[in-house]
């Protein structure tokens, strides 16, 4: 026989040694303290810096919200797309948790939320169309008339 050492006493000697690579890779982009965003660097703040800057200066909701939420979906670094809903939360954690950084911006943040609370009420409230071919289409009483058109 071989006096090779067994295949577990290897392992456990090169992970001695791989143990600070592994370190040293952590520390260079790991979620560390030293490679966080700072809150300036991140789409909701920036998003929140946009909108909160033109409605401190006279312009509208949709004008503010279409600004910041262009900026925010070009920022954004995820490989899907970012939501109207998950952008207003964005900006709306950013404002909050930094209320010295946008001091009268917190009476604007209502607005990204009721104008799409107002636009899903009126669409869930619209009538339904009524299908082509008669008035019981649709409705789970259909005459054959109403199925086949004779």
């Amino acid at each position: 026989m071989d006096a090779r050492p067994h295949w577990s006493s290897r392992c456990f000697r090169a992970g001695a040694a791989i143990t600070p690579l592994i370190a040293g890779l952590i520390s260079l982009g790991g979620p560390g303290p030293a490679m966080a965003q700072s809150p300036s660097d991140n789409p909701g703040a920036k998003g929140a810096q946009v909108y909160c800057f033109m409605r401190a200066n006279g312009n509208n909701h949709e004008v503010s919200w279409t600004a910041a939420y262009a900026l925010i979906k070009r920022q954004s670094a995820s490989m899907f797309r970012t939501s109207p809903e998950h952008a207003a939360v964005m900006i709306t954690e950013a404002v909050v948790q930094n209320p010295t950084v946008y001091p009268d911006c917190g009476r604007y943040l209502g607005d990204l939320y009721s104008r799409h609370v107002q636009g899903t009420a009126a669409s869930t409230q619209a009538p339904a169309a009524t299908a082509a071919g008669g008035g019981n289409a649709g409705t789970g009483a259909q005459t054959r008339s109403d199925r086949f058109g004779n």
